[in-house]
């Protein structure tokens, strides 16, 4: 629940700053000057681009959350299995051995979302989190009966 609140405290004080940088792209765009016009402009569409990614940051993480619910609910949740450091941290050889057995099992099932969330799941231990979000993503496509993104 406390990441949850941090991002959403975040989220907040991100679309006040996207306020404070549009409202100063108005004054700018009001000085008449060529120059200042130019940057109010910029300053008015950067609020919009980080927009629009805030928003499908939010979906994202939204959908990520409602696929782990379901899959909890069926009692396929992947456990916490690769082995730690003393630190805490995910010893990189047991994420390896992991990933290869996630990997094995989505190759088995490629239509199965459920797979791929596991796999997620283990791209993501390993620290691999291009591929995990691209992999969530799929399973995010899958799950909603969507086009699967291009592999």
């Amino acid at each position: 629940m406390g990441g949850k609140i941090t991002y959403f405290f975040l989220a907040i004080v991100l679309v006040l700053v996207f306020g404070v940088v549009a409202l100063e792209g108005v004054l700018l765009l009001m000085t008449g000057e060529p120059a200042a016009m130019g940057m109010g402009a910029v300053a008015f569409v950067l609020p919009c681009i980080g927009a629009w990614f805030l928003w499908h940051n939010t979906r994202f993480a939204r959908d990520a959350h409602r696929l782990a619910r379901a899959l909890e609910a069926e009692g396929g949740l992947p456990a916490d299995e690769p082995a730690r450091t003393p630190g805490g941290r995910i010893d990189r050889d047991s994420a390896d051995e992991v990933f290869a057995r996630r990997q094995a099992e989505t190759e088995d099932a490629p239509g199965d979302w459920r797979t791929w969330f596991r796999l997620a799941v283990a791209y993501h231990d390993a620290r691999d989190t291009p591929r995990a979000r691209k992999a969530m993503q799929r399973a995010i496509a899958l799950h909603d009966d969507k086009p699967v993104p291009a592999a």
